[in-house]
């Protein structure tokens, strides 16, 4: 990869320079290049040219999640990529088709797809993305150096200063600079050193710990679904999940979490307890007939923290942060990929609008990042606030209202298509949270499920026999690989 701070740059080339280049970096890259004629890529490590683990991205070895929206967002900046990740081993996993889920309200049923996720491993679907967006004629990056601020004054950020790997310090004009750097970035230190108020910060920690491991699928599974255990917050006592995700290579990805007082360990002994501990023992059913593949990796940085730059008295322009550096969530809810997909969709809209240089752009990016972070954040915090050990702010009573409201939602949700979909929307990050106070959504919950609960786990025939359960697993109920719903007359074949 080309290093472009070797050879002198004219003065009239405009460059966008990105903090990082994981995920939401090499996204912010790609929103960027149409409109610049240089993007150069800042990063600390070196980057793997295969999809293998990188050293600043411990985190990779746990289960993510890519929902539909943050999938349509990435395939809108990175066209084709959805087709490499498939043809390279992912899975378009059809929802709720394809999930086994327990919420907090009960067994969701398999009703017919209206949306989807990606599953295959964290080091997959970064390298994929990164190959592409590499191979833009536009895009370079630098590689192993060091961020050691910016440059500019508290009017506008005019460059960043970087450490070389060879020792040496340079700077790196820009039009335009992207903090990508992730939940540690330092950018509130970085505009203080400009003379830029402080950034506000609010922070939610439950203290959720995460066990991780891979697996090799059972023989016969290649079209497995996803497995959820999920938490419930009004049960007393730390909150615990387990869940399996079908990744390339005939593996399954095993994440195993809980809050603060009752955390996985990377102990080999009690890692099938603790999944079979949780509020439903399917997963831990289901790994004890899978042979493990890899160590346990336990990381405990997971503590949801918001960064409300939008909200800046004073924000310099030629400076914009997306990803974990506005929004860094609990990542048992799967969305952080997404906020930073969405986020990078964001700033590729205001630049098309106004240009890289126009006045108020900053602001303008910065508040429109927000919107999906902060219906992330809501649904994350929402729930964290209510465990056992949980720092940060008190739930007040309009905390307690909407979360009774969304746990009815959950419960309806259970026996209602119309209603899944609904939530499903939101938590997909396809819609926002008003889309949960529209007429037919309030209707539906205050109707409730059409539907009886469901006595077990939703399983085909099919599934039982190959995951070794037979007709006595653990409580679980044959069904079919589709719960029949005609569209026509929403939900009414209860």
């Amino acid at each position: 990869m080309s290093d472009p701070v070797r050879s002198p740059r004219a003065a009239h080339i405009r460059r966008a320079v990105i903090i990082g280049g994981g995920f939401a970096g090499v996204l912010a890259a790609t929103a960027c290049q149409a409109f610049v004629d240089e993007v150069t890529i800042v990063e600390r490590d070196s980057l793997p040219r295969e999809p293998l683990p990188r050293k600043g991205l411990p985190q990779a070895r746990h289960l993510h999640t890519l929902w539909s929206g943050g999938a349509d967002a990435v395939e809108s900046l990175v066209p084709g990529v959805t087709g490499r990740l498939l043809a390279a081993g992912a899975r378009r996993v059809p929802l709720p088709t394809g999930m086994v889920s327990l919420s907090p309200g009960g067994w969701y049923r398999r009703w017919p797809e209206s949306h989807y996720l990606i599953a295959c491993s964290r080091d997959l679907l970064d390298w994929v993305i990164r190959d592409q967006v590499l191979r833009q004629p536009r895009v370079s990056v630098v590689e192993e150096a060091q961020l050691l601020g910016l440059t500019g004054d508290a009017r506008r950020v005019d460059g960043v200063r970087i450490r070389l790997r060879d020792g040496s310090e340079r700077r790196l004009t820009a039009d335009l600079v992207v903090d990508a750097s992730g939940r540690s970035s330092p950018g509130p230190r970085w505009l203080q050193e400009l003379g830029v108020g402080p950034v506000r910060e609010l922070a939610v920690d439950a203290g959720v710990a995460y066990a991780s491991r891979v697996y090799r699928a059972p023989v016969g599974s290649e079209d497995s679904p996803v497995f959820v255990i999920q938490p419930d917050a009004r049960l007393p006592g730390p909150g615990q999940s387990a869940g399996i995700m079908p990744i390339e290579n005939q593996r399954w990805l095993v994440s195993l979490s809980g809050t603060r007082g009752g955390e996985p360990t990377s102990d080999e002994s009690t890692y099938l307890d603790f999944a079979k501990g949780v509020r439903h023992p399917l997963v831990g059913e289901l790994l004890a007939h899978a042979e493990p593949l890899s160590a346990i990796t336990v990381t405990r940085s997971t503590v949801n923290r918001r960064r409300l730059y939008e909200r800046c008295r004073h924000l310099p322009e030629g400076y914009v942060v997306v990803g974990d550096a506005v929004a860094a969530l609990n990542p048992v809810y799967g969305q952080g990929m997404s906020v930073a997909a969405l986020g990078a969709v964001a700033l590729r809209g205001e630049l098309r609008r106004a240009g890289v240089t126009a006045p108020g752009l900053a602001r303008r990016a910065q508040r429109a990042i927000a919107r999906p972070a902060q219906v992330a954040w809501a649904l994350a915090t929402g729930q964290d606030i209510f465990y056992p050990g949980s720092r940060g702010r008190l739930p007040n009573a309009v905390d307690r209202l909407v979360s009774r409201y969304v746990n009815r939602l959950v419960t309806t949700s259970t026996g209602s298509y119309s209603m899944a979909k609904a939530l499903t929307d939101v938590m997909t990050l396809q819609s926002g949270f008003d889309r949960l106070i529209r007429p037919d959504v309030l209707i539906g919950a205050v109707r409730g499920p059409l539907r009886p609960l469901l006595a077990g786990p939703p399983l085909t025939r099919r599934e039982l026999g190959f995951l070794s359960l037979g007709d006595q697993g653990p409580g679980a109920t044959c069904e079919p690989a589709v719960v029949r719903h005609d569209s026509g007359r929403a939900d009414r074949d209860a």
